[in-house]
């Protein structure tokens, strides 16, 4: 499927977190325009049903495809290892989630094997990244933990301190007392916390981030397609919701960029 040279790269996800993904993207592809789709009205897609994530990810894809983008990025973990196979299936652009890119730089990371996975309650009952990294390589022994509070320190801005310390420590114990030598955060919210995990797991444990993950793979899509970028760039900021705590919270995951969201009231 080919990539159109001039068109926005479009990306959605249920609220913020996919922002980690879009400052990975500008930081590689800076040349790129980009049109970012925060579904917060309807956030958490983690803790959503099946068919209501599906149905959420296929809005989300529509109103980006309306805004005439040339590529899709699913910036959200739920939705990608939910409704992922059933977009690539209906969309006539190319499509990219966060599991494949994060699987395979796991892979490369680990050296005894062992793997821990965290994610929102939905992506770890999905199984989704436990069967991809076996169906790349039987052997590796995977450990899985859903981590339902971390996206709510992201959103209230907790990023360290106490309690952080605490719940890292209730939802990690496990992968530490099973000596994972490689851990997927495995929703975009989550680098946001990357300091502190990682100084839980030490040094030694490799943490993969799917959003520079997903910004590799982009990368190379763009380069083998030989996609330039337009003549002008520029970014568009849609959400589902009010737009005052979006745009408040957007410079802690853009790194102190401010936006300026624009409010849609349906799709």
């Amino acid at each position: 499927m080919s990539i159109s040279t001039t068109k926005p790269i479009g990306l959605f996800d249920s609220g913020l977190g996919g922002l980690t993904v879009l400052r990975e993207l500008q930081l590689v592809l800076p040349e790129h325009s980009y049109t970012y789709l925060g579904d917060n009205a309807r956030f958490p897609y983690g803790t959503k049903s099946v068919e209501t994530i599906i149905r959420y990810s296929r809005e989300c894809a529509q109103f980006l495809l309306k805004h005439e983008v040339g590529l899709v990025v699913v910036a959200c973990n739920t939705a990608s290892a939910t409704a992922l196979s059933i977009l690539e299936q209906e969309l006539p652009v190319p499509i990219i989630g966060t599991v494949g890119p994060a699987v395979r730089e796991a892979l490369e990371a680990t050296r005894s094997g062992i793997i821990g996975v965290l994610g929102t309650s939905a992506t770890i009952a999905s199984h989704v990244y436990e069967n991809s990294l076996r169906e790349r390589d039987a052997s590796i022994r995977v450990i899985s933990q859903a981590c339902p509070l971390f996206v709510p320190l992201v959103e209230a801005g907790m990023l360290e301190g106490e309690i952080v310390d605490k719940v890292i420590e209730l939802y990690l114990a496990p992968l530490k007392a099973q000596q994972v030598d490689t851990v997927i955060l495995g929703c975009t919210h989550y680098p946001l916390l990357l300091k502190a995990i990682q100084g839980y797991l030490g040094p030694d444990v490799a943490v993969v981030e799917c959003s520079r993950a997903i910004a590799a793979d982009v990368q190379r899509i763009l380069a083998n397609n030989r996609a330039p970028a337009g003549e002008s760039t520029h970014t568009q900021y849609f959400v589902t919701d009010e737009v005052g705590q979006f745009n408040q919270l957007a410079a802690l995951f853009l790194g102190e960029r401010q936006v300026q969201a624009v409010r849609i009231e349906s799709f």
